[in-house]
């Protein structure tokens, strides 16, 4: 598990789950803590594959944090695999439905769903 500098505001952990990288978030993720969150989508982007952020922990993401999904949403592409979100709701779900990112991540209700859709890969 790698965390933020403050544990309270912002985690994310990391781990495999049926050959897919698993990143759940949870806290707030914004300028003063989106660093591990970085530092966790380069260590799994260079792998390729399939890379799903679980975001139904997450209570809070700022512009930071959504331009750190999309430059790992990226260099994932250019390794060959691709970045999945799941759990998008409140606050989170709504920047990411008026800012148009929602249409540039695949969106899952949630992590099962997410898994269940990798059986058919």
């Amino acid at each position: 598990m790698v965390s933020g500098a403050d544990d309270k505001r912002f985690t994310v952990a990391v781990r495999a789950v049926d050959g897919v990288v698993l990143l759940t978030l949870g806290g707030e993720l914004d300028h003063d803590t989106a660093g591990p969150l970085k530092e966790a989508l380069d260590a799994a982007a260079h792998r390729g594959g399939r890379l799903l952020v679980d975001m139904a922990g997450l209570r809070f993401c700022d512009s930071t944090g959504l331009n750190a999904l999309l430059h790992g949403r990226l260099a994932v592409q250019e390794a060959g695999g691709s970045l999945e979100l799941a759990g998008l709701t409140g606050p989170v779900a709504r920047m990411f439905r008026i800012t148009g990112a929602d249409g540039v991540f695949p969106v899952h209700a949630d992590v099962t769903q997410a898994l269940g859709a990798n059986q058919g890969r």
